[in-house]
């Protein structure tokens, strides 16, 4: 009989947040990718790596963390591709599930918590898999390209009110929220690979990157077709500009503003037949873009890592 959840698992009330990945690599001589199923001693099971999200952590980080301490392995998200919940001890555990590209040469070391990885093709993959809802999981990844690129499109963090900013606004700064924003972002976008950075001509939008831009040694190129003022007297040139970035190849990161975004997403999704999010577009919030072939196969947003009060 299937398992249905851990088997120390019992119903109950309080939520816990989680995160994993469908850790994949390719399989030479082959066209299909090898997944990563690991083997808990604890419970006796097969199962996709994912782990509770740390205080103060954001889910992919979380996600890139968990697959690294129980596969061995670094590696870099792509699509989102499902959230389960099922009750635990705790109470009723969420996990949100990503598609993650394996990126170095680690190694598997057999330890308290995982004993066992193998690398298997998807079909066998499926049928070592022990709960339904890993399975699920799997076939959303499955329906999908594995190998995508990524364009991370970001909203710039908070910077107080405009109307209180007495100088030009093309130069009002990040507020302190909006400088906190900013340093846990870094984290958010490393954890999908991001490499090459751009942002609209506003000295907001460069510092929202700036942490990142350290963290890579990378500098930030200037943008003046994606600010508020000038986007909508030429989009078709802005659009143009966004595609020129994605065709570049790397995993690039956009920061622009809040008048920028819906329009471009909304384009972007349209041109190639693909539903995004209907996520609110908060200051600090990203866009994850995937790209196979270059046409979008997936729009998903993910929410600023340090909210702003209400």
């Amino acid at each position: 009989m299937p398992k249905q959840y851990p088997p120390d698992s019992a119903p109950a009330s309080k939520a816990v947040v989680a995160a994993g990945a469908v850790l994949w690599r390719s399989n030479c001589g082959s066209c299909w990718p090898e997944i990563a199923v690991i083997h808990r001693p604890r419970y006796d099971d097969w199962s996709l790596p994912k782990g509770k999200v740390d205080a103060g952590e954001t889910e992919p980080v979380a996600a890139v963390r968990e697959v690294r301490e129980e596969t061995g392995y670094s590696s870099h998200l792509g699509r989102r591709l499902a959230a389960v919940s099922y009750p635990v001890e705790q109470g009723t555990k969420k996990v949100r599930y990503w598609a993650a590209r394996c990126v170095d040469g680690g190694a598997f070391t057999a330890n308290s918590e995982v004993d066992e990885l193998k690398w298997l093709p998807v079909a066998e993959a499926m049928k070592q898999l022990e709960y339904p809802h890993d399975r699920k999981v799997l076939r959303r990844f499955a329906k999908g390209p594995a190998d995508t690129q990524t364009v991370l499109i970001v909203r710039h963090g908070t910077a107080g009110g405009k109307s209180r900013y007495k100088g030009d606004d093309r130069k009002r700064p990040l507020d302190k929220h909006g400088r906190a924003q900013a340093e846990s972002l870094a984290g958010v976008l490393l954890a999908f690979g991001a490499n090459t950075l751009y942002a609209a001509d506003r000295v907001r939008c460069h510092q929202t990157l700036e942490p990142l831009a350290r963290e890579l040694g990378a500098t930030i190129r200037d943008e003046p077709l994606l600010t508020e003022e000038a986007y909508p007297k030429n989009r078709k040139a802005a659009r143009h500009r966004l595609l020129e970035i994605a065709a570049a190849g790397g995993t690039p990161v956009i920061c622009t503003q809040g008048k920028v975004i819906p329009d471009l997403i909304a384009w972007w999704c349209e041109r190639d037949g693909i539903r995004p999010d209907k996520s609110r577009n908060r200051k600090g919030s990203t866009w994850v873009m995937s790209l196979a072939d270059e046409r979008l196969v997936a729009a998903d947003h993910i929410g600023s890592p340090l909210p702003a009060k209400k």
